[in-house]
């Protein structure tokens, strides 16, 4: 038996609070649309936008294992990204047989632009809590992140089975 005070509980409540977080967020979009419409990108389009943005420049196959996609449909995904002229392609300084993706100017100017006006929409309601709590709040997010980043890490260190991507096979 769990008590409230378990770390099973404090586990549980933190999802459960991240969870109505995100539900929260996914509100706040749909009300204010008008503010932060991703149009003309699809959410998974918007995905490789922010993969570009924090690890570029990157090559296909890359892409392709980052969002667990097949290469045909990273490289439709990117043709259309192209078309939009939100991305560049370039060959590769390592391989002549790659391409390398970065974001366009416009890619770039783009998410600057989503960025503001999504940050506007949450600095109308995180301006209504107290400074304590805003605090808290920005901590809690950091802390959520980094755990984010470790576990994505972790899950590329292993493979499939579970065992270490490095590991001789027997």
């Amino acid at each position: 038996m769990h008590s409230e005070t378990s770390p099973g509980a404090g586990r549980d409540a933190a999802a459960h609070a991240a969870r109505e977080v995100i539900e929260l967020l996914e509100v706040l979009w749909t009300k204010g649309r008008d503010l932060t419409s991703t149009a003309p990108v699809s959410s998974s389009q918007l995905r490789v936008l922010y993969i570009l943005d924090r690890d570029q420049p990157i090559n296909l196959r890359t892409l392709g294992d980052v969002l667990g996609s097949a290469p045909s449909s990273v490289s439709r995904m990117c043709d259309r990204l192209d078309a939009l002229g939100f991305i560049e392609r370039s060959p590769s300084s390592a391989s002549r047989r790659e391409l390398e993706l970065r974001l366009s100017t416009r890619g770039d100017n783009y998410l600057k632009d989503l960025r503001a006006r999504r940050e506007t929409a949450l600095l109308d309601v995180i301006s209504a809590m107290p400074p304590a709590q805003r605090a808290a709040l920005a901590a809690g997010l950091n802390s959520f992140r980094h755990a984010i980043d470790d576990s994505e890490r972790e899950g590329r260190a292993t493979d499939s089975t579970g065992r270490s991507a490095s590991a001789e096979s027997a």
